[in-house]
């Protein structure tokens, strides 16, 4: 399959490609220039969602069956796969979602590594030999699917995402019905055909569109969906966690951030700016990861907010496919009033506005969600702006006396996704890696990045379940199996405990 503009979208059910039961589309628009209508997306009914679970219930048992080296061959091959369609797949995403074709490229080569990895551990999905107490009886424990799990995406990494979700729910022998975010429906079926291109049996992975309300509501409540994992707001993440609760089904939520860099006096300020200003701005702010907040000691703080405002002053807004733009767009119009709003709730509060928030005026930014990147010093650390999440390009700069202020101020939030400490003192280091209340961590470098091979998610709000990516990615999608194999043939006497 090609998806050229103007393509019209449908689900993919059982192997084939179906515009299922509903007559009502969504149009897929270029965020950067909101006159360039992409193509469309059906949008699925409950009758739908229905008869992707049915397709993967009943591929589920052969699927399982497939030994895992060989389930293991078929993400390997969607991974090559990938590899030889990055132009088309960056392309896409970059006119969907509105990356930088840079970005674009980066989050499909993590993609390329979520396969890579995810392909091997289909010869090391292994469990353990254990002694028993009782004599003639062998012992060991195996790792077994679950059956039909649900994933739920966002917009903000429709490829990486999706897959470092897909990728270890196949490999462990599950079929999977997967519901994208409405804003990204191009990159959702790129990836379906990758899968369906890469060998993989008919039913095994299923595709619907629609609405969280309608598609995703049934696919977190039907019967025969085991499992649920969902990338997204703390608002839904609570509300899915809590109706599937009673239904006994296993859930895995990566949800919000507000993720701080701690800037100490010893800290090298050019490195600490660049990289504050990257973690901030980098995809538009738009990534759970982004630095929302600085917290910076009263020592440096004035050349520390010297040297972001000089960086951020030199990012251009713009078109992400044009040459030197350092920022695109805001995904929708929800989005980009979000931002403005808290440009505006951070002047209502008292922090000062040292740089950006702006829609530029030009001309050529009228009919796209462009906004300058926001820099906000003295923000008090109990404020709306220093402990909600934007998701967007605002930087709140927290002015603190010393280190142990520096501390507490980064783990009042009831967030805890990922953090970033600026020093050369190596006792602070490990006292940060101590004290921090976030699941992953950053020395003098950006609170943004993962690796394939590393665990992925956070603590407190952040999230609930296991990790996702790295060895870990498994334990979510299988359970363990302990077998007693009784070779005495005979029954035993007395007590077997």
């Amino acid at each position: 399959m090609t998806l050229s503009n103007h393509a019209h979208l449908t689900h993919y059910i059982n192997g084939q490609w179906t515009p299922g039961h509903g007559t009502k589309t969504s149009n897929n628009v270029n965020p950067a220039n909101t006159t360039q209508v992409l193509g469309t997306a059906a949008l699925g009914t409950t009758q739908d969602l229905d008869d992707a679970v049915a397709a993967a219930k009943a591929a589920f048992p052969s699927w399982r069956a497939v030994p895992a080296p060989k389930r293991g061959a078929i993400i390997k091959k969607a991974g090559l796969l990938l590899e030889e369609r990055m132009d088309a797949f960056s392309r896409a995403l970059s006119l969907e979602q509105g990356k930088l074709v840079a970005e674009s490229r980066g989050e499909i080569q993590r993609a390329i590594n979520v396969l890579d990895f995810i392909a091997g551990e289909g010869r090391r999905l292994n469990g353990e030999t254990v002694p028993s107490e009782l004599p003639n009886t062998f012992t060991y424990t195996a790792r077994a699917p679950l059956g039909v799990v649900g994933v739920v995406t966002p917009w903000n990494f429709p490829v990486a995402i999706p897959v470092w979700k897909i990728a270890p729910a196949l490999l462990c022998g599950n079929a999977v019905v997967f519901k994208p975010a409405s804003l990204t429906p191009w990159t959702a079926s790129l990836i379906m055909q990758l899968f369906h291109d890469a060998g993989l049996p008919k039913g095994v992975l299923n595709l619907v569109f629609g609405g969280g309300s309608t598609v995703g509501q049934r696919l977190v409540t039907h019967p025969d969906v085991v499992a649920l994992s969902f990338t997204g707001s703390n608002e839904v993440g609570t509300r899915l966690y809590a109706d599937a609760a009673p239904m006994l089904k296993k859930v895995q939520c990566e949800m919000g951030g507000k993720n701080p860099v701690i800037v100490l006096e010893d800290a090298d300020l050019d490195l600490a700016a660049v990289g504050t200003v990257q973690g901030a701005f980098g995809s538009t702010g738009q990534r759970c990861t982004a630095t929302s907040r600085a917290i910076v000691v009263d020592a440096v703080a004035d050349a520390f907010v010297e040297r972001v405002v000089h960086h951020a002053k030199a990012i251009k807004v713009g078109d992400p496919f044009k040459e030197g733009v350092l920022m695109g767009p805001a995904v929708d119009e929800g989005q980009f009033q979000t931002n403005l709003r808290y440009v505006a709730i951070g002047k209502e509060e008292g922090a000062r506005l040292v740089y950006g928030g702006e829609r530029p005026s030009d001309a050529e930014f009228q009919n796209g969600y462009f906004m300058t990147p926001a820099v906000f010093d003295h923000v008090k650390p109990g404020s709306r702006l220093a402990q909600e999440e934007v998701f967007g390009p605002v930087l709140s700069i927290i002015r603190v006396k010393d280190w142990d202020a520096a501390v507490e101020v980064a783990n009042g939030v009831k967030f805890g996704l990922t953090s970033s400490v600026y020093t050369n003192n190596v006792s602070k280091v490990f006292q940060y890696a101590d004290r921090i209340e976030t699941g992953m961590l950053h020395v003098n470098s950006p609170t943004v990045g993962g690796e394939a091979h590393l665990p992925f998610g956070g603590a407190k709000a952040t999230g609930v379940g296991q990790r996702e990516m790295g060895k870990t990615a498994v334990d979510f999608f299988s359970e363990w199996r302990t077998v007693y194999v009784d070779y005495t043939g005979q029954k035993r006497v007395g007590n077997l405990y």
